[in-house]
């Protein structure tokens, strides 16, 4: 099996998504925006972004049929489950991002899951779960480069506290600090958004 990460920029594109129907799909999980008021962790492009799909099929074969259906920025990634989510109705946190050039796939994958994974769960101490996509392959001509997405999960009203959605101020500042060692600030987006599926 494969999974397809597919972003979307459309509401109605995004309301579309949970009637996908690819041969081999095996899994779907479409999430929307959840267009909070006070949400402090908007970066990027994430305003913009109006849905996620995270497609399990047999094949990457058949993306063209699954962008056909609901266009987006399709990724063919790897997923990885650091903290596995309890069953609930928690809010996600979306962040993706590309590699910076400057730094070699060793040293990129180090930051990121060595250095930033720990400390993140640090940062985020009331963080129920977390999954973390590495981008093989992008699927779709023209989609910006992503190297990196991350699902996060949290209680709603933790989400809308930033007491206690974030750690101790010194663990801010180390996270601040660690960051140059996997991503660009400027290059980072992010925003809420809802499982609907």
């Amino acid at each position: 099996m494969e999974k397809i990460d597919l972003l979307m920029w459309d509401d109605a594109v995004a309301a579309s998504a949970p009637g996908l129907d690819v041969p081999g799909l095996r899994s779907l999980q479409v999430s929307v925006a959840a267009d909070l008021p006070g949400a402090t962790l908007l970066l990027g492009d994430g305003p913009a972004l109006r849905g996620v799909a995270e497609i399990w099929v047999d094949s990457v074969d058949v993306w063209p049929d699954v962008v056909a259906q609901v266009p987006g920025d399709a990724y063919l990634v790897t997923e990885s489950v650091p903290k596995v989510a309890p069953p609930g109705d928690w809010l996600t946190h979306f962040t993706w991002f590309p590699k910076p050039a400057r730094l070699s796939e060793e040293e990129f994958f180090h930051g990121w899951h060595m250095i930033h994974t720990p400390s993140s769960a640090r940062l985020h101490p009331l963080r129920q779960g977390y999954v973390r996509d590495a981008v093989a392959r992008t699927l779709t001509a023209g989609s910006p480069p992503v190297r990196a997405i991350v699902s996060e999960f949290f209680a709603e009203d933790v989400y809308l506290d930033p007491a206690r959605l974030f750690g101790s101020p010194d663990e801010l500042k180390s996270t601040i600090e660690e960051l140059p060692l996997y991503a660009d600030q400027a290059d980072v987006s992010s925003c809420p958004v809802r499982r609907v599926t």
